[in-house]
């Protein structure tokens, strides 16, 4: 990630905003800080649901697929020999 930071307002309710308040205090960490590190994650966690998705309909595009009985019938034979163990 680069290290040169740059703004972006972001609207919060006022409880949202009490409550990061509180945990800037706690953390000895800037608002700032904080709210960035949120939208970081956020922003990591939702492309990669993104990209899944998009390699998923790819696969469907490109006949990749398993139908949903041979799905089951896999998820099945995998249940059974968990309970063997």
């Amino acid at each position: 990630m680069s290290t040169q930071s740059q703004t972006v307002t972001v609207r919060l309710d006022s409880q949202t905003k009490s409550r990061l308040e509180r945990l800037a205090e706690h953390t000895r960490r800037t608002k700032s800080f904080l709210a960035g590190e949120a939208i970081a994650s956020y922003v990591e966690r939702e492309l990669a649901i993104v990209e899944g998705i998009e390699r998923g309909l790819a696969d469907a595009e490109a006949g990749r697929v398993t139908s949903h009985g041979d799905a089951m019938a896999r998820l099945r034979r995998t249940a059974g020999g968990a309970d063997e163990g």
